[in-house]
């Protein structure tokens, strides 16, 4: 097209977060304003793969930044290098590599670079569609769960983090007026972010994470400590990647065709029986689930994810390809996207924040 300088595509990958329409909207409007014309694409990998994508506007992204979810549509399914596209006659999943689909897609519409918005899962299919296929990707640090490396946050924990906050504000209430152990469990997969954060901000008395393994003995010490003050009530905030000592971690349920095959859950209620069991104290345990996902993103992941889609757009009109953006020392910045893809970033335990929890008292487990 005449007077058009270039053509860019975005997706947005893995599971739904707050701010993925405000990077979205900032990618867009970024690419427009340069010149550049940029292709959505439709539900993740999947549209990559079936070439579900259409040119968009800026009435496309009119009024989505306080939006929820995305206005692409996601998928946590669908690697192009094991594409599942039927079964065979034993019942058995066919997996087909749609590499060649996706270059072919992206070659049609002369896409010179993929912005991926995704966790670690996309942007490791991103990394490897440019070491094996030769596409050009801009990643985008997308995951409530903030364990991506090389970024001080990702854009939607802020938001996972309030509503977990909110939640075990409303807790409190319950706990003090029935005497009970209230239990809230979060999400965060193998790391323990949102549960740190979220338990000292809420007031929890026990944090346990991933991190540090814990000892049965030493929560119900916390709880009869309370007991002893005066205090016959307890918050436990624990996230679902949690184990006891010499344990493992608990499964909800297996997911195969998925990035994220293993999909951990009940944690919370088994440690709310067995706290139960062990001191005769009536626990509940409220497992707060995709309500950390949806919603409004609050104001800092909305300015987090703009300055993110800016960058990231900024980034393929500068052909500086196959890198991530991050925030470093409230900068944003740009990193290899093989540091980041297929890697985790968990809870240091010199972390100042645990040092922080247990001058409160806060007991961890350990």
């Amino acid at each position: 097209m005449e007077g058009i300088k270039g053509t860019l595509a975005v997706l947005t990958g893995g599971g739904d977060c707050p701010g993925l329409n405000a990077v979205i909207r900032a990618v867009v409007k970024t690419a427009l304003h340069n010149g550049y014309q940029i292709y959505g694409i439709s539900n993740g990998f999947h549209g990559l793969i079936q070439g579900d994508m259409r040119l968009l506007s800026l009435h496309d992204v009119s009024g989505i930044l306080p939006r929820g979810g995305t206005v692409l549509g996601t998928t946590n399914r669908d690697n192009p290098f094991r594409y599942a596209s039927g079964e065979d006659e034993k019942g058995n999943v066919i997996y087909k590599d749609m590499r060649g689909a996706v270059v072919q897609n992206l070659k049609d519409r002369g896409v010179e670079c993929l912005v991926i918005i995704g966790g670690d899962g996309s942007l490791k299919i991103g990394y490897d569609l440019n070491r094996f296929c030769g596409v050009n990707v801009v990643g985008v640090p997308k995951t409530i769960d903030n364990d991506l490396p090389c970024t001080e946050r990702t854009f939607g924990f802020d938001t996972a983090v309030a509503a977990a906050t909110d939640a075990l504000d409303r807790l409190h209430t319950t706990a003090e007026s029935h005497h009970r152990v209230m239990v809230l469990e979060v999400m965060g997969r193998y790391a323990g972010w949102i549960a740190l954060h979220s338990g000292l901000a809420g007031g929890a008395d026990v944090i346990l994470i991933p991190e540090i393994p814990y000892n049965i003995d030493s929560v119900i010490a916390k709880i009869r400590e309370r007991q002893q003050q005066g205090k016959k009530f307890s918050i436990i905030t624990v996230a679902e990647g949690a184990k006891p000592i010499g344990g493992k971690v608990t499964v909800a349920r297996i997911v195969k065709e998925s990035f994220e095959q293993i999909r951990l859950g009940g944690i919370g209620n088994k440690l709310a029986d067995q706290i139960e069991q062990l001191t005769g104290i009536e626990s509940r345990c409220t497992v707060l689930g995709y309500l950390q996902r949806g919603g409004s993103p609050t104001a800092y992941d909305r300015v987090l994810s703009t300055r993110y889609g800016v960058e990231a757009a900024e980034a393929c009109i500068q052909k500086d390809y196959n890198i991530m953006v991050a925030l470093s020392a409230n900068r944003i910045i740009r990193v290899p996207i093989e540091k980041v893809a297929d890697h985790a970033h968990q809870v240091p335990l010199d972390s100042d924040l645990i040092k922080a929890g247990r001058e409160l008292g806060i007991c961890f487990g350990d």
